[in-house]
């Protein structure tokens, strides 16, 4: 047993209910001092060796990134902790519209993300940690400023601060949040330096989802062994996941990884019909025939066997009454429209394939050149440009080209396969918006 665990009275201790993440109300986040009465202060983990000690609870616990790409989280951790002065990042921007995970958790339970980044500081070695949410969610802002004011007479040693970063879709991917800390637009990039050896200021820098951080908060006070009590001994933990759609209580809820999808979705009161098709994984996500989808254990394993990824851990329900194709075609126009503009794959490959699926969609006469056209679009945007952005849209756009295919085989015949055009996805238009 490790000394982490010993200290925080692992021996016997039974496996806490869920919600673990979620033990308060969005419109009465959990005071600081309700905080410290159900999870107690954060051990002293930066003195007596105890840096290496939390790095090896944290990799005992499996834990992995929540914000999408589904990294190791000690891993990267890790690798920032060989740095020089190195900074925190905690990343609660959610520019997938369609998410609400962050928010909700910011707004349930600010101070364990404050935890979190401050846990994260003590493992990294760093001094500073900064608090990052997207400018338009200002009721993020103002819990999480809130927070630090109630913890400023605790003297903590990592200095804190919120900052409000730009409402776009790829503003918060970890280059272009620390391009922008650094004073640049907030645009991302695969080019090398990573931003754990080259971040904010130049120096190496964590950047971590919140909702990650607010699990090495309890894995710190808790250990690897609690943390493991709920999940798949693959992938361990919870998941904060949004559900929209054909369920009768759509919204954000905390759900052990491994049940499949049906009974995920039992936690939002049930499927109201059976569905078409499921969106797993956000705007960059995959649509999946709901019969195969249904089954699914909620795990990056089962679903990477279909193509699919947690990705933003947003799962979209497509009743009966609403148009697969009428739905990828809004959101295709938003994402070419969220283009950062830096490469003329995502530029005006977007563009185009976004027209195309819009002509299937509304059976223009170029529909069945359009089909055509679709296919080759795809294969010549797919996995290139200066980020993921092109790559991550064209998945989306692929997959509805599969599952909706007898729907666009209607469409080209100049039939709908339903009447109703009411939007489900949410996709912002309106005129541009800042990078700065």
């Amino acid at each position: 047993m490790s000394s982490l665990a010993q200290r925080v009275g692992e021996q016997g201790e039974p496996a806490p209910v869920l919600p673990r993440l979620l033990d308060g109300a969005p419109g009465a986040p959990v005071s600081l001092a309700a905080h410290l009465e159900r999870h107690g202060p954060l051990p002293e983990i930066a003195r007596d060796h105890g840096q290496e000690t939390l790095l090896r609870e944290l990799e005992a616990s499996g834990l992995t990134g929540r914000g999408g790409a589904g990294f190791p989280a000690a891993t990267k951790l890790r690798a920032v902790a060989r740095g020089h002065a190195p900074v925190v990042v905690a990343n609660g921007t959610e520019g997938e519209p369609a998410s609400a995970k962050d928010k909700t958790l910011i707004a349930c339970n600010p101070h364990l993300v404050v935890d979190g980044a401050v846990a994260a500081a003590y493992a990294v070695g760093s001094r500073e940690a900064i608090l990052a949410v997207g400018r338009a969610d200002r009721r993020s802002q103002a819990r999480l400023e809130h927070a630090l004011g109630e913890r400023a007479h605790l003297h903590e040693p990592v200095e804190l601060r919120v900052v409000a970063a730009p409402d776009r879709f790829v503003s918060g991917e970890e280059s272009a949040l620390v391009h922008w800390l650094n004073g640049g637009p907030a645009k991302p990039t695969t080019r090398p330096p990573r931003s754990f050896e080259r971040g904010v200021r130049g120096r190496p820098t964590l950047v971590q989802n919140v909702e990650t951080l607010a699990n090495i908060a309890l894995i710190a006070r808790r250990g690897a062994a609690w943390f493991r009590t709920a999940g798949t001994a693959a992938e361990p933990g919870t998941a904060l996941v949004t559900v929209r759609g054909a369920v009768r209580a759509p919204g954000v809820a905390e759900v052990e990884l491994g049940p499949p999808l049906r009974d995920v979705l039992h936690r939002f009161g049930g499927l109201t019909s059976l569905p078409r098709a499921l969106l797993v994984g956000g705007y960059f996500g995959t649509w999946i025939d709901a019969r195969e989808a249904l089954e699914l254990p909620l795990t990056e394993a089962a679903l990477g066997a279909h193509g699919a990824a947690l990705g933003a851990r947003t799962i979209v329900v497509l009743p009966q009454d609403r148009c697969g194709l009428v739905e990828t075609a809004r959101v295709a126009r938003y994402l070419a429209a969220e283009s950062a503009g830096q490469c003329g794959s995502c530029l005006f490959g977007l563009a185009a394939i976004a027209a195309a699926v819009q002509s299937i969609a509304t059976g223009a006469a170029d529909a069945p050149h359009a089909h055509e056209r679709l296919h080759r679009l795809a294969a010549q945007v797919a996995g290139r440009g200066a980020c993921a952005h092109p790559t991550g849209a064209t998945r989306f756009v692929e997959s509805a080209l599969r599952v909706f295919a007898d729907e666009a085989a209607r469409h080209l015949r100049g039939r709908c396969c339903t009447e109703s055009r009411r939007p489900l996805l949410p996709a912002p238009t309106g005129g541009p918006r800042e990078w700065r």
